[in-house]
């Protein structure tokens, strides 16, 4: 038995396209003059192409004098017969230059332990974590970004500077979950 083998259809060449033999032209025309003797008349010639000049390699002239009509004669986008968008390469927009807006200077943001620190100061009495919170938001000092349990970082940032900075903290623990300012915390909201 043979095993039939899978034949694939190739594709029919693609012709090109007449703009294509037109540029083709146009480019042996260009080299051919090229590889020609140079006359003296060619040495007087401006080096950018004119519009006399890409007529004769075979490309429309720009049509009408608009005011991309002198940018487009040498562009290669004029050479193809194409319409707008493109500017020669020598020619710049008449855009400004992009400017910044002055930024504008921002009060610095209290962080949630300050804000805690300054709460227990003004306070008479121990306060629970989420107590501060509702403190600190009614008094404008600090409001979660986007936090779900405010009142949890807050809680965990106070027990953190206790044990790390022992005597030295703003933060003493009252009982469970309630803690208050230190003495050296409230001398120095008052002075």
């Amino acid at each position: 038995m043979s095993k039939k083998t899978p034949t694939t259809k190739s594709k029919p060449a693609s012709k090109p396209a007449p703009d294509a033999a037109a540029n083709d032209k146009a480019r042996a025309g260009a080299l051919a003059k090229l590889n020609a003797k140079p006359d003296a008349t060619a040495k007087d010639a401006p080096a950018t192409p004119t519009a006399a000049t890409t007529v004769a390699q075979g490309a429309k002239p720009a049509k009408g004098g608009g005011k991309n009509a002198k940018a487009a004669k040498g562009s290669p986008t004029a050479e193809r017969g194409a319409k707008g968008g493109k500017t020669a390469k020598g020619a710049k927009d008449a855009k400004a230059p992009k400017t910044k807006p002055a930024k504008v200077a921002k009060p610095k943001r209290i962080s949630a332990l300050d804000a805690a620190a300054k709460v227990l100061a003004e306070s008479d009495r121990p306060l629970r974590a989420i107590d501060m919170i509702e403190v600190m938001h009614a008094k404008g000092l600090w409001s979660s970004p986007a936090g779900r349990t405010p009142a949890a970082s807050v809680y965990a940032a106070i027990t953190r500077e206790i044990s790390a900075r022992g005597k030295d903290s703003r933060f003493r623990k009252v009982d469970r979950g309630m803690f208050a300012s230190t003495p050296a915390a409230k001398a120095e909201k008052g002075a």
